[in-house]
Parts: structure tokens; C-alpha cells; sequence
């Protein structure tokens, strides 16, 4: 039994130590309120996205109002622009703060590979995140040697949108495959109307990946990306042939539209349907100010119920970045509660954390929130999650060709040769 000025010495070490604790945190939170200088946040994110963004920034500036901003995007859907700026930058040794990138093989094949980047695992333990998000996401952004981003959006890839009165109009139901769509799209055609909007290339390898999806499976999906299952495989070469035949039911402007034009399309009844990311969702609820569920649709695209094909945007630490201590802060912002449920709700993506509050999102978010919690995880090809860049970039090339030439075999078999030369086979 302790006798009394043992457990007087004992009370007494517990109060030092929680006032030493306090008087920590409180340092802490004095150090940050001191933070000065500049922040530069290097994104995509513009035009509909944009209002999201500003959020973050003005809940930035509202903790450190000594911090000047800057808000350096660069337009063009899923980063392709952006993509060629940031390579000039960090290859030239001048690194912004921080930078929008897809978590997974995007930045780790990318910059992680090439010592770029600095281990924000102590962060994580630092901040509770290794509960904060799910196991899953968590292994996306690591390696064996540490955590390399902090994620602030789950998207979802595998969408098919529409507009409910449209098709009651119309007298066509959404197609649970896609062969189901083909049968249905000449009856569309009929009336006049686009069977599939689609928008500019880039989203065009967005579709190939719900086709891929549909047509493999999520099993054999996966097996791709693990050297398991080869490109030019006769189930590879089917994903183009049916590729090949939905296009017969596309826009003939396609290749001009950005995927807010071609979401306008289905928006306007001019096409019925768009295969297009969640991020479609904050568009036509944000900027159209459309009411989900009653002014506009959504499904998984064909032949995925059941399968939820993610991406995430995340920022990290590029090694040499000029303001170290005021990008760290914004890293713990961006992996808050707060941070996450001021910035989801306007982008029309979830939020990754496990505790988000659901309250704060729309009638599509709240759908998705609970899919992802349910359906089985697969991560996408357009969007970053299981190639790297050096595949992505030369994927594009591969479209472009097969735009022009319609050869499904052809497009296959250069699929295999890229996924060669980029380690995945």
C-alpha cells in the first residue's frame, strides 16, 4: 500500500505533468497564431471547384491572419495542365508549398520515388490520424518507408448522371450494363437525343475505366494493376471493343467540350446520360444550384453496383518547400474535421475522415458516404490511385491513338507495352 507522501509526490507529478502539457499545447497554439509570410497552394481547383478552395483558404487565414496566401491554380480538368507545370517547377528545384496531387501512385510513383518528398507519418501520430481514416486509404498513400500525403476529398469515379424527368419523358430507364445502354441508345437517337455526353480525352479514359470496371469485374480490375492479368489479355482486348461501340453513341463535339459542357448537355436534355466523377455533383448543386435527387440523377455507371472506384486529392510536403512551418499548418487543416467538412460540402466530394459529419452534406453526398462505407473499394486509372504518372501520361497517348484508329487490338497491345516500361507487368 503507497503511504501518504507517496501518493502526495504522486498527485503532485501528475498535476506537473499536465500543466507542462498545457503549457506545451498552448506554446504550440501560440507558435502557429505567430505564423507569417506566405502559403502557396498549387492546384487545379477553378471555376465551380474554386468556391471550395476559398473556403479553405479563408478558414486558413482566419487562424493565421499573418499568412498571405496565394492561391496558385492552374485550370484544366483532372490536372493536365497542372501536372506539366508542377514537373517544370519541382524538377527545376523550385517547389511550391504544397500541391494538389491523387493519392496513391500519382504522387508515390511520381515524386516519392524520386526523394522529393518529405515522411509525414509523425504527423499522423501526432494529429490522431491513424484512426482518423480508414486503414484502406491509409495504405493508398504509404509506402514501407512512410505516409506521403494527407488526404482531403474521397471521389467517386463510377458515376452515371441524369435528369429523372428526361428519362420518364424519354420512356428509358438507366441501363443497369452496358449492354443494356447500347440496346436503349438507338431508341434515344431516335428522339433526337445524345444516348452519352462526353467532354475533352481525358475523359474519355475516365469512361474506359467504368467500361474496364463493367466488363472485367473488380477482381480482374485489380489483377491488372498487380502484373496478374495482361492488357493485351483477350478479356483487355474486349474492354476497347466495348469502348469502341459505346462511342458510336457520343457527342460528335466531344473532343471540345470540357466535362462541365458535356454535363450541361445531360443538364439541358440534350444527351441522357454523362459517366462522369462526383465532382459533378458539386457542379450541378453548387453552380447550377440544381436539387439533387429531384433536378438531377445518379447511379453507378453500368455494370459496377456494388463496386465504389475512389479517388482522393491530397496535399503533402515537397522537400525544400520555402515556408515549411505555415505548410504544416495547413496540412493539419486539411486533415481536420473541420477542415474536411468546410471544404467536401462545397466539392461535392465526402470527406475521408471516419467521423465526418454527415449533417453538413447534400441528399448525393450522404449516398455516397454510405457506399463507400459498404461497397467494395477499387481505386481508379484516370485519377491517379493505381498507375503512375510515367503510365498515365502515355495512357493518354494510347487513347488518342485508339480515338483515331478504332482498333481494339492495337490499343491493347500498347497498353501492355506501356505497362511494361512503367513497372505495372
Amino acid at each position: 500500500m503507497l503511504n501518504r507522501k507517496t501518493i502526495i509526490l504522486v498527485v503532485i507529478s501528475i498535476l506537473v505533468v499536465g500543466l507542462l502539457g498545457t503549457s506545451l499545447s498552448v506554446a504550440a497554439a501560440s507558435h502557429e497564431d505567430e505564423l507569417s509570410g506566405e502559403l502557396e497552394i498549387f492546384s487545379w481547383w477553378a471555376g465551380n471547384e474554386g468556391p471550395a478552395l476559398q473556403a479553405l483558404i479563408d478558414l486558413y487565414e482566419e487562424m493565421h491572419p499573418n499568412v498571405e496566401v496565394i492561391n496558385a491554380t492552374v485550370t484544366g480538368g483532372s490536372g493536365v495542365n497542372a501536372k506539366a507545370v508542377l514537373k517544370t517547377r519541382m524538377l527545376g528545384g523550385n517547389p511550391p508549398d504544397s500541391f494538389q496531387v491523387h493519392a496513391g501512385q500519382e504522387l508515390i510513383g511520381t515524386w516519392v520515388t524520386a526523394e522529393r518528398m518529405e515522411d509525414l507519418t509523425s504527423l499522423y501520430k501526432e494529429q490522431g490520424w491513424m484512426d482518423a481514416f480508414p486503414d484502406e486509404l491509409i495504405d493508398l498513400i504509404s509506402t514501407e518507408e512512410g505516409i506521403w500525403s494527407v488526404p482531403i476529398t474521397i471521389h467517386r469515379s463510377n458515376v452515371m448522371w441524369y435528369v429523372p424527368d428526361n428519362l420518364d419523358k424519354w420512356g428509358v430507364e438507366v441501363p443497369s450494363n452496358w449492354d443494356e445502354f447500347l440496346e436503349i441508345a438507338p431508341k434515344l437517337e431516335d428522339k433526337g437525343v445524345t444516348p452519352l455526353a462526353l467532354g475533352t480525352n481525358w475523359t474519355v479514359n475516365h469512361l474506359w475505366e467504368s467500361v474496364a470496371l463493367d466488363v472485367l469485374g473488380p477482381d480482374k480490375w485489380e489483377a491488372l494493376w498487380e502484373g496478374e492479368l495482361a492488357f493485351d489479355s483477350e478479356e483487355g482486348i474486349a474492354v476497347w471493343e466495348k469502348l469502341d461501340k459505346i462511342l458510336e453513341y457520343v457527342n460528335d463535339d466531344y473532343s471540345s467540350l470540357s466535362w462541365q459542357q458535356a454535363t450541361d448537355l445531360v443538364v439541358e436534355g440534350d444527351a441522357a446520360f454523362n459517366v462522369m466523377g462526383d465532382w459533378a455533383a458539386g457542379y450541378m448543386s453548387t453552380v447550377l444550384e440544381l436539387e439533387p435527387k429531384e433536378e438531377f440523377g445518379w447511379a453507378p455507371s453500368p455494370g459496377t453496383d456494388g463496386v465504389f472506384m475512389l479517388l482522393s486529392d491530397s496535399f503533402g510536403l515537397p522537400k525544400g518547400a520555402p515556408n515549411r512551418e505555415n505548410t504544416m499548418a495547413f496540412l493539419k487543416l486539411l486533415g481536420s474535421k473541420e477542415g474536411s467538412d468546410t471544404f467536401n460540402p462545397l466539392k461535392g466530394s465526402i470527406s475521408p475522415r471516419l467521423d465526418s459529419d454527415l449533417s453538413k452534406y447534400n441528399v448525393y453526398s450522404q449516398s455516397a458516404a454510405e457506399d463507400f462505407s459498404s461497397d467494395r473499394l477499387v481505386g481508379s486509372l484516370a485519377h491517379g490511385a493505381v498507375a503512375n504518372e510515367g503510365f498515365m501520361n502515355s495512357f493518354a497517348d494510347v487513347m488518342e491513338i485508339f480515338l483515331n484508329s478504332r482498333n481494339p487490338e492495337k490499343a491493347a497491345t500498347a497498353a501492355q507495352a506501356i505497362a511494361k516500361q512503367n513497372g505495372i507487368q
